[in-house]
């Protein structure tokens, strides 16, 4: 059977064992895996971000290059859009709305023109666009004039797109910057969902608070002596002449490397579908295997153990993760009409799911072992 080429599906973003690994799944699923490991993301360790500005009364945050407004409760794009006197249309299409969509509180809105800058008048607490520090010309206390508000200072954020595909955990990714943050400044739900065409603000750096000096490696500490320059090297005693008994020798016992990497000898898992395999795994390529199967086959759990996550990505597919003993996680998506919710235990072969129409139609499946992605191929009968 000709492999069709088929879009990359690197569902680290399902290994995202942060709840996988935890009983209490009360978090939301971490699928960038940053916080998996009681700090396995390090970014935090060396920047600290800034929180995002208050708006004013009309809920405008102003920067140089854009102004973004902040929906209150209850809020639609033509509220919005009717407080500000602009076209609601033309603020709906810019953000990838419908003017009546319903917006949560504290979400983002672009503004696809300016309005008037923030003032004493419209309730903010300094004047103009908020401005770099090294742009703002700051007068000494004691010669400001009193009814004059400082200007306020800040950096300005990135701006990006969502395109196809992007979720908030690779966006927070690709700009080295924590999901929550992404999350608290643009006004994401619990289960940080984005849609195409959405404008997100990257967060930036606390510039008032400076970012902790890191040495380099090998740095602030001292280089220990080595004995030998100490103390002499024991001389060879000639009156021992008999050799030493050993034990007798003892097969080597398995390391916790091997241990964890070795696969079953004889397999573990069942095939979840019948069909050829038409996309192989590659680890960093494709981190499982696509399994050819007409729409509609059932998909089968490859073990007994417990639904560990139901999710999707932002086209709609869904993603199913089940958590299995060994600290072994098995992924399934390409998939639909979910017969398991987060929390079922499931049985060896149970029907879990269906496979999705697509073109070709298959299943995407994938073995994690912790955080890692592990060929399918080595545990399936």
């Amino acid at each position: 059977m000709t492999a069709s080429p088929i879009r990359p599906r690197r569902t680290w973003l399902l290994a995202g064992a942060a709840c996988l690994a935890l009983s209490a799944c009360d978090e939301p699923l971490d699928l960038d895996l940053r916080s998996l490991g009681n700090g396995f993301d390090t970014t935090g360790s060396v920047q600290t971000l800034a929180e995002r500005p208050e708006p004013d009364n009309r809920g405008i945050i102003s920067w140089p290059n854009y102004q973004v407004a902040v929906a209150r409760r209850g809020d639609t794009i033509s509220d919005i859009a009717a407080r500000l006197s602009l076209d609601p249309r033309t603020v709906a299409t810019f953000n990838g709305l419908a003017a009546d969509d319903r917006l949560r509180a504290g979400q983002l809105v672009a503004l696809p023109i300016r309005v008037a800058e923030p003032s004493p008048a419209t309730g903010a607490v300094g004047t103009g666009p908020i401005q770099p520090p090294s742009q703002v010309n700051v007068t000494p206390l004691d010669s400001a004039p009193a009814a004059t508000p400082a200007p306020q200072t800040g950096q300005e954020p990135i701006r990006h797109r969502v395109t196809a595909g992007e979720t908030a955990f690779s966006i927070a990714r690709l700009y080295d910057v924590p999901v929550q943050a992404l999350g608290e400044w643009n006004g994401l739900n619990s289960d940080f969902t984005i849609r195409e065409s959405q404008i997100l603000l990257i967060p930036v750096a606390d510039s008032a608070r400076p970012t902790p000096a890191v040495e380099s490696p090998g740095a602030g500490s001292a280089t220990p002596t080595p004995p030998s320059s100490t103390r002499p090297l024991p001389t060879e005693d000639p009156a021992v002449t008999a050799p030493i008994a050993t034990p007798a020798a003892t097969p080597p016992s398995p390391t916790l490397e091997t241990e964890r990497t070795a696969p079953p000898a004889e397999g573990r898992f069942l095939r979840p579908v019948s069909g050829d395999i038409i996309r192989a795994y590659a680890k960093g390529r494709n981190e499982g295997i696509d399994i050819g199967a007409p729409a509609g086959t059932a998909v089968r759990a490859a073990d007994a153990g417990t639904v560990a996550a139901v999710t999707e990505d932002t086209n709609g597919v869904k993603i199913l993760v089940i958590r299995h003993a060994a600290d072994l996680l098995t992924v399934y998506t390409n998939i639909d009409s979910l017969s398991v919710a987060r929390g079922d235990n499931v049985t060896r072969g149970q029907n879990v799911a269906k496979v999705r129409a697509s073109s070709p139609s298959f299943l995407h499946f994938e073995v994690r072992r912790g955080l890692e992605s592990v060929d399918p191929e080595e545990f399936l009968r």
